[in-house]
């Protein structure tokens, strides 16, 4: 786990527990007009849980008590692709740093060694600027053109290479 100072607290980032799993979905739902349904689907459903168990799910928590837990922010790697497969922060908590302490802590997850790769929204979707924005303020650059996403958005792929990493 790895401690970032925030303006109230301390932002914890490290690995979902299952007990998270209820809180994911929550989360997911709330972004699901941008990505696409999600939140219902079993495959979904199955491969969260799946990264949950490998530990390759990561998040930020609320500090409140169980009863009001909540995710401030997850996001979702592969070793394997040497990517990230999902990532989002709550509305409530968007503006706060909290996206780039997760980019970053799940960077450090993944292989400097080789190009780290990720799908977001292209240049021409205006609710993706601050996504784009913090992919780019990391080092990543357009690779290739990613389709549309389920929901019907225009998305990229976008890689950070080697050297971006090496310079961080």
């Amino acid at each position: 786990m790895s401690k970032y100072k925030g303006i109230k607290n301390e932002i914890d980032v490290g690995c979902s527990k299952p007990i998270d799993f209820d809180s994911w979905i929550v989360l997911v739902k709330e972004v699901e007009p941008l990505f696409g349904p999600m939140a219902d689907e079993e495959a979904f459903q199955g491969a969260l849980k799946q990264a949950i168990i490998c530990e390759t799910a990561f998040c930020i928590r609320s500090n409140l008590n169980e009863k009001e837990r909540y995710l401030k922010g997850g996001i979702i790697i592969s070793k394997e692709a040497n990517e990230i497969l999902w990532f989002a922060v709550s509305k409530q908590c968007r503006g706060m740093g909290l996206g780039r302490q997760l980019l970053k802590f799940a960077i450090s997850e993944l292989n400097p060694k080789e190009g780290i790769f990720v799908q977001t929204f292209d240049e021409t979707v205006p609710e993706g600027k601050p996504a784009r924005k913090l992919y780019i303020d990391l080092g990543f650059t357009d690779l290739k053109d990613g389709g549309l996403n389920p929901a019907g958005m225009p998305t990229v792929i976008m890689k950070l290479a080697t050297s971006e990493i090496d310079s961080e």
